[in-house]
């Protein structure tokens, strides 16, 4: 896969069945491997705020989520048709990864967790969820968390916390998981589960999924949006001027 920089972060240039393929062979080694489904947001905070791109510093692959990310990566000649989006990407991956590969999720309510598990089995019982884990735990079971992921072994590690706590995870952990692919793909959780409605595929084709989204969830999403939409536009503008808008420094 070829590589892209856009505000210091290099995004992965690749397909949802080149993904797939790529992270099946990763699983398969002697160590753990970090991937973030990368919107807008995350690429403007980690140029944005330096403690977050810290906390992303133990990201393997960040992939790009959002259509604007895309376009940006064709200004560069990366010819990409599409995104690589998060929840379509869990589905994909998913079922084309049944036995003897495995999954572990960790992310969502009970309710959320549950409904996962069961929407992946009555579409493909081959598939192998191996463990489950809601997103509402403390401190105290984060190293309990830890240690049943590495007696379970499993190949795939589905994170459903939420951006910055997924990464926050990943950063902490990381070095104490024993192997597996770490995916931080966040709001994939809810909609595979079938707790929240995803934009209708034109709205996604066109760049709009933010779009219904805030219209979905206002007050929640619409201050992270305007905050961090026009810190998108902002940095675009300011590092295109000088010449360093393209930048991949890591």
């Amino acid at each position: 896969m070829n590589s892209f920089g856009i505000l210091g972060t290099r995004l992965q240039g690749t397909t949802y069945s080149a993904l797939t393929a790529e992270l099946q062979k990763k699983c398969r080694e002697p160590r753990p491997f970090a991937v973030d489904f990368t919107n807008t947001h995350i690429v403007t905070m980690r140029r944005h705020d330096v403690k977050f791109r810290e906390i992303t510093s133990g990201i393997d692959y960040f992939i790009p989520d959002a259509m604007p990310l895309i376009w940006c990566l064709n200004l560069q000649g990366a010819q990409l048709r599409d995104r690589v989006y998060g929840p379509t990407f869990m589905r994909e991956c998913l079922l084309s990864s049944p036995a003897p590969f495995t999954h572990y999720f960790l992310g969502g309510s009970d309710v959320c967790v549950k409904r996962l598990k069961d929407s992946f089995l009555n579409r493909n019982p081959a598939v192998q969820i191996i463990g489950t884990r809601n997103g509402y735990f403390g401190h105290e079971q984060e190293l309990e968390i830890v240690e049943e992921i590495n007696r379970l072994s499993p190949d795939f590690i589905w994170l459903g916390l939420g951006t910055p706590k997924q990464q926050a995870w990943i950063y902490q952990y990381k070095s104490r998981i024993q192997r597996g692919v770490l995916l931080a793909i966040g709001f994939a959780f809810d909609v595979n589960a079938g707790l929240k409605p995803d934009a209708p595929l034109w709205m996604q084709r066109v760049g709009l999924t933010w779009f219904y989204r805030l219209c979905s969830e206002p007050r929640r999403l619409g201050p992270r949006y305007l905050r961090y939409n026009s810190l998108f536009l902002y940095y675009l503008l300011r590092d295109g001027l000088g010449g360093r808008a393209w930048a991949k420094a890591d």
